[in-house]
């Protein structure tokens, strides 16, 4: 199985993560900040931004593998992995204009992440994964 939904999203994040470091390289320069945060406002929330997507990232790319892996792809998917991008990406502005996007990004990742931890757990426990449509021959339901 190729998991086209999580190499896309994982090469999505990766970008997304990049970006997020030359954002905080920028300001660093531009404030004159090498190391830690100077006690800077804008230094800490862009190192805050950065951070907190390398806090949640890795469990939505493993959730979102795992899923993928167990159920197959679907446009579900792709949705809430699209939602949970955008949330980031609002998230990063957010923190630097400290408006209504913070607060986007903050409910999205959250409401994200908590529904594939449900999904997760229900596939697990319901017998709902399946490969090609339908359970593999001898696997009980």
């Amino acid at each position: 199985m190729k998991l086209e939904i999580t190499l896309v999203i994982a090469a999505a994040a990766a970008l997304l993560n990049l970006w997020l470091s030359v954002r905080v390289g920028r300001v660093r320069t531009s404030q004159k900040v090498f190391v830690g945060d100077g006690g800077n406002d804008i230094v800490i929330r862009r190192m805050r931004a950065h951070a907190n997507f390398i806090e949640y990232t890795p469990f939505f790319l493993i959730l979102l593998a795992l899923i993928e892996l167990a159920s197959g792809s679907s446009l579900w998917l792709w949705g809430v992995s699209i939602v949970f991008i955008v949330a980031r990406i609002a998230h990063a502005f957010g923190m630097d204009l400290d408006n209504k996007l913070r607060m986007f990004g903050i409910l999205g990742t959250m409401l994200v992440l908590l529904g594939m931890a449900i999904w997760a757990i229900v596939i697990a426990y319901s017998g709902m994964a399946f490969t090609g449509g339908e359970m593999p021959a001898g696997v009980p339901a």
